[in-house]
């Protein structure tokens, strides 16, 4: 498979990785940046073992794993990165500020017709870009994990947004195998507002006594095909990262719906985050 698209990942955390291996998989040349060198060789290294798994499983030849890997750059240079790029995906954490500056920086080192995405989950695209000097290229292209196996890629448009960088960016989210849905910029977007509150009023029903952890989140499953019920899912996501994005949608919103429940903030507290801590609403070997 080829394809002449450069993407630029920046942040080689768990998404950026997962989009990195995504984009590689379709042929894309992908830079993939951190602010360490150590952080950036750990990302890629990540991809190889997740591919390792793959043709260890018979699903991936041992050849295209090493074509794959072979289209992914690691790099702490950051201009290096995004300088040739036709599509920039930012996946750093969750900090306005942060990614105000970065795309700030991107702005100026991006190539001018570059699409300059995020991957946030809840902060409005429009603050994001206000001020960057490109705010008509700045689109969220907010993925799911993990990346390689979800089909969503929910896109959301910026109040500056222009129709030329929609449409580049529903272009390259089929360019990724990818069904996307375009959005407007609101709080929570459509998946984040609808995914959070379904996993707030499961953990008010676990800390109420109406059901188990485990009934609970097979209702969903067997009831209504959710693949992971939402509490499974909030131990997926992180307990620190959902009581974050619920604590955001109540100040945008001001709805008593997105009320962290006492349950949430406890288990936060305590350090009970999902799988990462190996302890949430389940416990995990591994």
């Amino acid at each position: 498979m080829t394809n002449t698209l450069t993407v630029a990942v920046l942040g080689a955390g768990t998404m950026g990785r997962g989009i990195a291996q995504n984009a590689a998989a379709v042929g894309c040349s992908v830079m993939l940046y951190d602010t360490t060198s150590e952080r950036a060789e750990a990302g890629r290294d990540g991809v190889d073992a997740v591919l390792m798994k793959l043709v260890e499983k018979g699903k991936l030849a041992a050849v295209e794993q090493d074509k794959l890997l072979a289209r992914i750059e690691a790099t702490a240079d950051r201009a290096a990165a995004v300088h040739a790029a036709d599509v920039v995906v930012e996946a750093a954490p969750e900090d306005l500020a942060l990614k105000q500056k970065l795309f700030a920086a991107l702005a100026k080192e991006a190539p001018a017709h570059a699409v300059l995405g995020t991957n946030t989950s809840s902060l409005p695209i429009t603050k994001i870009a206000a001020g960057c000097g490109a705010e008509e290229r700045v689109i969220g292209l907010h993925f799911f994990n993990p990346v390689p196996i979800m089909a969503l890629l929910e896109i959301v448009r910026g109040a500056k947004t222009s129709d030329a960088t929609l449409q580049r960016a529903v272009d390259f989210a089929k360019t990724l195998g990818k069904d996307p849905i375009v959005v407007k910029d609101s709080p929570g977007f459509a998946t984040s507002r609808l995914g959070v509150l379904l996993g707030l009023e499961a953990i008010r029903m676990l800390e109420q006594g109406v059901a188990s952890a485990a009934d609970i989140d097979k209702a969903m499953e067997l009831g209504y095909r959710h693949p992971m019920g939402p509490l499974k899912l909030t131990d997926l996501v992180g307990l620190d990262v959902r009581l974050s994005i619920a604590e955001h949608l109540q100040r945008e919103l001001k709805s008593a719906a997105f009320e962290p429940p006492k349950l949430l903030r406890e288990m936060v507290a305590a350090g009970k985050l999902g799988r990462k801590s190996k302890q949430g609403f389940y416990k995990y070997d591994a």
